[in-house]
């Protein structure tokens, strides 16, 4: 058992695959063998852990899957980065891709080969293309068939958040990735804000002392993109109809992940979920819609909002929140605490024993100068339009620069895995009064010797 084992919640599935994985036999996680598809890079669970990499390219080839509102601004963003080349794109939607299509001549490059032959053309795509890495935005459901398919074909895989759904996705990727010997990452951009990577910085730096506790969420008025008639509106609502948890724990998850360490040195233990009253889409689509709209009569279970506590095996403790279906300002919360201080946001503020005055806040800004992550110092990156401040178009030059230059990437599929499952997990401790559940260890044990994401250079 993890040093802090507690019971788990009887399970949804009661399959032997998902009950060994769950860890709910005493020892699983230890007797499981190390990583199959990156075995050559592995000691000893008591030497540190060379992370997968793959030998260097010289451009990376992309096939696109799903160029609606976040896949158009990643091919913008991607047609930004030296390197990047994309030359398939598959949309279900025809005008999509052609138009795709146009932006990409545009930008100086050849035209690439559109596919929009129904919801499985990325099928055609992955195995008729020859290409370096398939990239996805589509709706969730449909992320880990595209990057099983990717990397089945023999590409690697990039994927929009959530990485998955369900915990069975969650191991579907891992072991996919595994098997092939292939990236797949999830691309959180919030793991790349300005606030964000500074924090990360000063963390490694000792300026917090020991990380104890973090504060993350997504707090995000939906209730307008939840009920359009394009775009997410046709798919992520649903959602809110079969499911009651953290339907979106990545955003603000990631970022404090990689500050604790998490599969790599520390890892998530088990966690406790409840959400509070469904009242906000009822009231909007009481409210907004015409009175023969038959979205009127749909019935919604999630809970407008849901909180989460998590602890880690070393035990760290890690407050989440899900709130998408209330009238509010969009926040992150975004605060870490540690024996020599804390950074709290909305807005960023940070106190430091020693150097803030006593007892007060300062801005984050006051510390830019000397804690800037170095990444962040790029002009290319401060400057750049569109993107969520820039923050995008970072994580997408990151990952084409690790691909070139074949450095492991800032994330990889253990993080995708185990940041993504948290929302099935809370569906389970929702559904059994808040009961714990133990968090599954896609690393098998060797968090404990995976060097932590390092402070690298522009």
């Amino acid at each position: 058992m993890n040093e802090h084992s507690a019971p788990d919640v009887p399970a949804v599935s009661s399959t032997r695959r998902e009950f060994l994985k769950l860890g709910a036999v005493a020892g699983v996680g230890a007797a499981v063998a190390p990583l199959a598809g990156c075995a050559r890079h592995l000691g000893s669970l008591t030497e540190p852990q060379r992370l997968f990499a793959v030998p260097p390219m010289p451009g990376v080839r992309i096939g696109f899957v799903g160029v609606g509102g976040m896949g158009s601004n990643h091919v913008h963003q991607l047609l930004k980065v030296p390197g990047a080349e994309i030359r398939a794109v598959c949309d279900i939607v025809p005008e999509k891709v052609a138009r795709i299509q146009d932006v990409v001549v545009q930008a100086g490059q050849r035209r690439p080969t559109g596919y929009d032959r129904g919801p499985r053309d990325f099928e055609r795509l992955c195995e008729q293309e020859e290409l370096d890495l398939i990239y996805t935005a589509t709706p969730w459901e449909w992320h880990v068939p595209v990057c099983v398919a990717a990397m089945r074909a023999g590409k690697h895989a990039a994927t929009e958040v959530p990485a998955a759904v369900t915990i069975d996705e969650c191991w579907e990727l891992v072991e996919t990735a595994e098997k092939y010997g292939k990236h797949c990452v999830m691309m959180e951009n919030c793991c790349y804000d300005r606030p964000e990577m500074m924090v990360l910085n000063m963390v490694r730096k000792g300026l917090f002392g020991e990380v104890l506790h973090g504060e993350c969420g997504y707090l995000h008025d939906l209730r307008g993109v939840k009920f359009s008639t394009e775009g997410e509106g046709l798919w992520r609502r649903a959602h809110s109809m079969t499911r009651d948890g953290n339907l979106y724990p990545t955003h603000g998850l990631g970022p404090i992940a990689q500050c604790m360490d998490v599969n790599r040195g520390d890892r998530f233990d088990y966690l406790v979920s409840m959400s509070g009253p469904s009242r906000g889409l009822q009231l909007h689509q009481q409210e907004h819609l015409a009175a023969d709209d038959p979205r009127r009569n749909e019935k919604y279970v999630l809970g407008d909002l849901n909180l989460t506590l998590i602890k880690t095996v070393k035990g760290r403790t890690i407050y989440l929140v899900h709130d998408t279906n209330l009238p509010r300002p969009y926040s992150r919360i975004h605060m870490l605490q540690g024996t020599r201080g804390l950074k709290l946001g909305y807005p960023d503020r940070i106190h430091i024993e020693g150097r803030s005055p006593a007892h007060e806040w300062e801005p984050l800004d006051n510390y830019k100068d000397e804690f800037e992550h170095p990444l962040w110092k790029s002009e290319s990156v401060r400057t750049a339009s569109g993107g969520h401040g820039g923050m995008d178009y970072l994580e997408d030059y990151r990952l084409i620069r690790c691909l070139i230059a074949g450095e492991p990437l800032d994330m990889d599929v253990y993080d995708a895995a185990a940041w993504s499952c948290i929302s099935e997990l809370t569906e389970r401790s929702v559904a059994h009064r808040s009961r714990s559940v133990n968090v599954p260890d896609f690393t098998r044990g060797t968090w404990r010797v995976r060097p932590p994401v390092p402070i690298v250079e522009g």
